[in-house]
């Protein structure tokens, strides 16, 4: 009850959240992504559809739309629920089908003339879509789901699948307005079918997920994948975490940082509530915010993210881990940008700051060559044919960041010359300040009159100045500070 509860608000939340906000044009295709094949069914259960998505296909869209249709769609390549009349075979072997048609839930068996133009109108929007002529695939479609109204009732879970069909036929069009009403009305139907809890509701709001992944809008996604979550399906719940990767990599190459920094938030905050700190993927989530964090020039919660990282990966990783390294490097590059902050107001801070980058940077350059180390003595044990693609990977990272760190510490070591320089510069100005002279000249001459005097001529100086040392000076400065006034004067 209570996840039905949870499923109807977000529901509502998502056809709110979506009035109030207007489409965007989808910039970028999947296509590069996309199957070469595709599979259309109308059989009952579950068919070839997975509620799993595999982390390096986390694309993959996959619909379970009630006991009478699979629709399984992946990115621009729409599938339909088919109502195809190849099944004869199956009848005779399975002897659940009458004229095509399977049973039911409650064992009755639905079949009139409507139920059997739903099939043909299907079948025909499917073989018009596979061939690209759109217009009359859209046509057929749009006729099958009248047609199964009319045979199975408005809210019957094949009219469910006769909407995502013609959503997915809309989805690829980009006619995303009339695409997402047809979403929302089969997840009701299925909802009123078989409760919030059943897996075809769930595979229903994955696709509304993903639909709006598809025109960015990820709060409305979120939501979906809320539901998701709440059923148990942690693993399609990340599929928002990969579309949003994808997304937030869009907002960094545009220089959107306030965006980029919300999303990452989100993607660290259900990394931390799913998998928790002792995991590979919430540190790579952390990092990556902090390194926005970093690029929008807060540097306190960067460095500390990015030390909390570096924590983690000593637990998890060996200590010569080429990760650790970058991690390094990473927390190298924010030392170097807080010491340039506090290069202007506390000088010796900022030295500080840069030699805590020099001891992370020649460790990082250690680990580097410790990995390039490792793998030269791989591969010259080896024939150079049967080294791997990894063991190459990860000698090109390794080269990477050795160079990276090496050019780093040399920038280091420039920085901390300028600020040394400037200190000895602001020494030297100050001292060379007319009033200072005159002081300091005050206290020559007091020195002078101490050194004349019996009792203290007598006692041994520890800097062993002589009264012809302090007459020396006294001269130097009077000429400064006489020079400095003439110049005055002629001003």
């Amino acid at each position: 009850m209570y996840l039905r509860q949870i499923a109807a608000n977000v529901l509502k939340r998502v056809r709110n959240s979506t009035q109030s906000i207007n489409h965007r044009k989808s910039i970028n295709s999947f296509s590069n992504l996309l199957s070469s094949k595709t599979s259309f069914s109308y059989k009952y259960g579950y068919g070839k559809s997975s509620s799993r998505v595999n982390h390096k296909d986390h694309y993959l869209w996959s619909i379970i739309v009630g006991p009478a249709a699979i629709i399984l769609g992946e990115n621009d390549n729409a599938v339909f629920a088919s109502a195809s009349n190849d099944s004869g075979t199956e009848t005779e072997s399975e002897g659940t089908n009458t004229n095509g048609l399977r049973k039911i839930e409650d064992g009755s068996v639905i079949s009139n003339e409507h139920t059997s133009k739903w099939r043909i109108f299907t079948d025909n929007g499917r073989e018009y879509f596979v061939q690209g002529k759109l217009e009359q695939a859209e046509k057929f479609f749009f006729s099958a789901l009248e047609e199964a109204k009319k045979g199975f009732g408005d809210r019957d879970p094949h009219v469910a699948s006769a909407c995502n069909n013609l959503a997915e036929l809309y989805r690829v069009k980009k006619a995303f307005g009339e695409a997402e009403p047809l979403y929302l009305e089969a997840i009701n139907i299925l909802e009123e079918s078989f409760g919030p809890e059943d897996i075809r509701v769930g595979a229903a709001y994955h696709n509304l997920g993903q639909f709006y992944l598809v025109q960015r809008k990820l709060e409305e996604a979120r939501k979906c994948y809320e539901v998701l979550y709440l059923q148990g399906k942690e693993q399609d719940a990340e599929v928002l975490i990969q579309e949003s990767i994808r997304i937030l990599e869009m907002y960094l190459k545009s220089n959107n940082l306030e965006e980029a920094e919300k999303l990452q938030r989100k993607i660290l905050h259900i990394m931390e509530v799913s998998k928790g700190w002792n995991s590979m993927d919430t540190v790579i989530a952390a990092e990556r915010l902090a390194l926005t964090l970093q690029s929008a020039g807060s540097l306190k919660e960067a460095q500390e993210l990015l030390q909390r990282c570096l924590e983690t990966r000593k637990t998890l990783l060996p200590d010569d881990h080429i990760q650790i390294g970058a991690n390094m490097l990473h927390i190298a590059r924010v030392a170097m940008l807080n010491a340039n902050r506090l290069r202007r107001i506390h000088v010796s801070e900022a030295i500080s700051e840069l030699d805590k980058a020099k001891e992370l940077l020649c460790n990082s350059t250690r680990i580097a060559q410790q990995v390039l180390k490792k793998l030269r003595n791989q591969s010259w044990s080896r024939q150079k044919a049967e080294v791997s693609e990894e063991t190459r990977r990860h000698g090109r990272a390794a080269l990477v960041i050795l160079m990276q760190s090496l050019e780093t510490v040399g920038l280091v070591e420039l920085a901390k010359q300028e600020l040394q320089e400037s200190m000895f510069e602001s020494e030297r100005s100050i001292s060379d300040s007319p009033e200072v002279k005159v002081e300091y000249l005050s206290c020559l001459k007091h020195l002078l009159s101490l050194i004349s005097d019996k009792a203290i001529r007598e006692t041994q100086l520890s800097g062993k100045v002589t009264s012809q040392e302090l007459n020396d000076e006294i001269k130097r400065i009077e000429g400064e500070i006489s020079n400095y006034r003439k110049r005055k004067t002629l001003r």
